[in-house]
């Protein structure tokens, strides 16, 4: 065990969400903490003399930002997202330091991307714009119920899981593609091959990490294997999607639509104020000019539970790391 109270410093942090939680769990772990709403960077490297551990949130961590985190002496990197491609671990191995990741639960991510799935077919954006210009007529508003789709889930770890099972009560058919069989749903969906999935799927949800691997995993091949009229819905990673490919799929009508909580380049976007900005993002602006698109802010995760969660499990692997116990969200 530690004799001397830990010490975290944590960046990109929000007083208005997770400082209550942190409040609450420094004073029952007995640790300390600082924090800043700033993202990590060379400049702001100095604030880290003196603490154990550092905690952020997806943004780019360069090799050079990591050896400063290793100089100001610390030992423990905490990243509060699930993913984690966004910290070279092969670097954090070679300067010694732990990384962890987060669990929280998937109810949030997997019942938000079935809300996607269902504005999606039901032209929700368009048609809330057409009211909001008092335009009542029904004229290209009509839509598809889901329980008269096949929806193909792409990874099917726990929010994956979770998107099945959740699905299973709208009586639609469920096609699965992993690389592992998850025993714990099996009997409510198919498991197929990736291309089976893309050929006979009407909705293609993504709930895969961001590897080497899945790196545009949905791409021209890909889009081009799909049904016409398929809707694709993304609120995994960014990565996942080849954007360009998309943009094309949307634009030759191959697509019924797309909605999408993540992109490939949101670092500097999302979870930012950019409402006086010109925003230096084509892609983005392109599909936010399509009548069937859904963006939003990577947002899925964001509610009471999950926020709780991801702070208990940052300061449970914080203690871990320290005391060498055994935690499966400790990948280096």
């Amino acid at each position: 065990m530690t004799n001397q109270p830990l010490k975290l410093f944590l960046y990109s942090f929000r007083d208005y969400d997770e400082k209550k939680y942190f409040d609450d769990l420094s004073r029952e772990r007995h640790f300390s903490y600082s924090a800043s709403a700033d993202f990590p960077s060379l400049e702001n490297a100095h604030w880290l003399e003196g603490f154990d551990a550092v905690s952020l949130t997806p943004t780019k961590v360069s090799e050079q930002l990591l050896e400063a985190f290793h100089s100001y002496g610390i030992r423990y990197i905490l990243t509060r997202s699930i993913g984690y491609d966004h910290i070279d671990l092969n670097k954090t191995r070679e300067l010694g330091m732990k990384v962890s990741h987060v669990s929280y639960p998937p109810e949030a991510v997997a019942d938000y991307a079935i809300m996607l799935m269902m504005m999606n077919l039901r032209k929700m954006p368009y048609l809330m714009a057409q009211s909001a210009l008092q335009n009542f007529s029904l004229p290209n508003k009509m839509g598809r119920s889901i329980c008269d789709s096949t929806v193909g889930v792409i990874g099917t770890g726990q929010i994956g899981q979770t998107v099945i099972s959740h699905l299973s009560a709208f009586g639609c058919r469920i096609l699965a593609f992993d690389p592992y069989v998850n025993d714990a749903i099996k009997d409510k969906c198919e498991y197929v091959s990736l291309d089976a999935l893309l050929k006979q799927s009407d909705v293609i949800s993504l709930h895969a990490p961001a590897t080497e691997e899945n790196y545009h995993l949905l791409d021209a091949t890909a889009f081009s294997q799909m049904k016409d009229g398929a809707v694709v819905v993304n609120t995994a990673r960014g990565t996942l999607i080849d954007t360009d490919a998309l943009i094309a799929a949307l634009e030759s009508g191959k697509l019924f639509g797309a909605a999408l909580d993540v992109l490939e380049d949101e670092v500097g976007l999302y979870y930012l104020d950019r409402s006086n900005d010109c925003i230096a993002n084509r892609q983005m602006a392109v599909l936010r000019s399509f009548p069937n698109v859904i963006l939003t802010p990577h947002t899925a995760f964001y509610t009471e539970q999950t926020i709780r969660g991801m702070a208990q499990s940052t300061v449970d692997c914080l203690f871990d790391m320290a005391n060498k116990i055994d935690n499966p969200l400790i990948i280096s």
